[in-house]
């Protein structure tokens, strides 16, 4: 089957990106080096091609309640031009898929989901949809995504714009930027730990745009791949859908309870998730470091007193770090810090310890 390309991918060509089949799409895994990459954007800035990212609308005079009800957070305490982090999840508590609301109005309402489940997650929302005034639309083929991070990525972003940028605060978005003279919506969001935006554009304006941002970035804006964005969003303590998330684990057992409101009203799955939480939990996701040699990947056993008692989600040794380090979903009772396990790497046992899972001071501006 021929991969699907987002409208930046002659520009991903012409900047020297090795092309990957990423969820069927033809995407960048990375330019100069996953290092020297994920270091520009700790440093400066870096600009990510998100275009596969997929965006559902939900509009008409229930849109509000219907999205209450499909997410695990609050979208009623959203005021407009709001975002929120949250997860649409399963009659058995699991994550059918986590996503970004931007409420626009309580009638009007933008869902950004991963690549890799659009068709599923719009099906889903079509299915749970039938009870409220709304209408839902897959816009995802109309938009492209570009997302810019790092120090100075406000900095940058700044010299194409006339609308002053502070003004766009931490998780809120305005509809009617004007960038280089394009409408784009610009929210300031992101996915690497860094101050950043992300900016959604028609199609045909995206190429205009990042060769305009790549053009007054110059030195301090680099272009940045897969590979990349995955250890920062992973250093970030950020969750990747298929990792530390999926239809099979609830978002408290990956760790993520903060962004579950079990006091507000009813939602898919919140009666397991309510139990869950009153039972305890069975199993969670923690963080660990190899005291050994090796690198943890994903899928790795974990081993307690020569008992399997889970496995690795991600694992690096991060660009600039010595320590090798991982995330695991494992039995609690071997997840409090401190607590000597071990990694099987190659069908040998290496020794870990468990750390906390903030790897990074994050730098958001708020």
């Amino acid at each position: 089957m021929e991969l699907k390309k987002t409208s930046l991918n002659e520009v991903h060509k012409k900047l020297g990106g090795k092309l990957i089949d990423f969820a069927g799409w033809e995407l960048p895994i990375q330019f100069q080096g996953i290092k020297e990459e994920h270091l520009a954007v700790r440093e400066r800035a870096g600009l990510f091609d998100v275009s596969h990212m997929g965006e559902i609308t939900v509009e008409g005079l229930e849109s509000l309640k219907f999205v209450d009800y499909l997410v695990a957070n609050d979208a009623g305490t959203l005021n407009d031009n709001q975002v929120m982090y949250t997860f649409m999840c399963n009659e058995k508590g699991g994550v059918v898929d986590d996503l970004l609301v931007y409420k626009y109005s309580n009638e009007k309402i933008l869902l950004v989901v991963n690549a890799s489940n659009i068709e599923k997650d719009y099906r889903w929302i079509e299915e749970k949809s039938h009870d409220f005034d709304v209408i839902t639309k897959n816009i995802s083929e109309e938009v492209s995504q570009i997302a810019i991070q790092g120090p100075k990525a406000q900095e940058i972003l700044q010299k194409i714009t006339d609308i002053d940028l502070n003004e766009i605060k931490f998780f809120t978005f305005n509809s009617e930027v004007l960038l280089s003279g394009v409408e784009c919506l610009v929210s300031r969001t992101g996915y690497t730990g860094e101050d950043g935006f992300e900016i959604y554009l028609s199609n045909n304006a995206a190429v205009s745009i990042v060769e305009e941002l790549l053009n007054v970035g110059g030195e301090d804006l680099s272009p940045i791949g897969l590979g990349a964005r995955d250890t920062l969003r992973f250093e970030a303590g950020l969750p990747l859908y298929g990792n530390e998330l999926r239809e099979d684990v609830t978002p408290l057992e990956s760790g993520l309870g903060f962004f579950v409101k079990l006091e507000a009203g009813d939602f898919i799955g919140k009666n397991i998730l309510v139990a869950q939480k009153k039972e305890g939990l069975k199993r969670k996701t923690a963080g660990f470091k190899l005291i050994g040699k090796g690198i943890a990947r994903g899928g790795y056993k974990v081993v307690a007193h020569g008992k399997e008692i889970g496995a690795v989600t991600t694992g690096y040794q991060l660009p600039g770090k010595k320590e090798s380090i991982g995330l695991a979903l494992m039995d609690t009772e071997y997840a409090k810090l401190g607590t000597h396990i071990q990694i099987e790497i190659r069908k040998k046992l290496v020794d870990a310890q468990i750390i906390s899972k903030k790897f990074l001071d994050k730098k958001y501006k708020k």
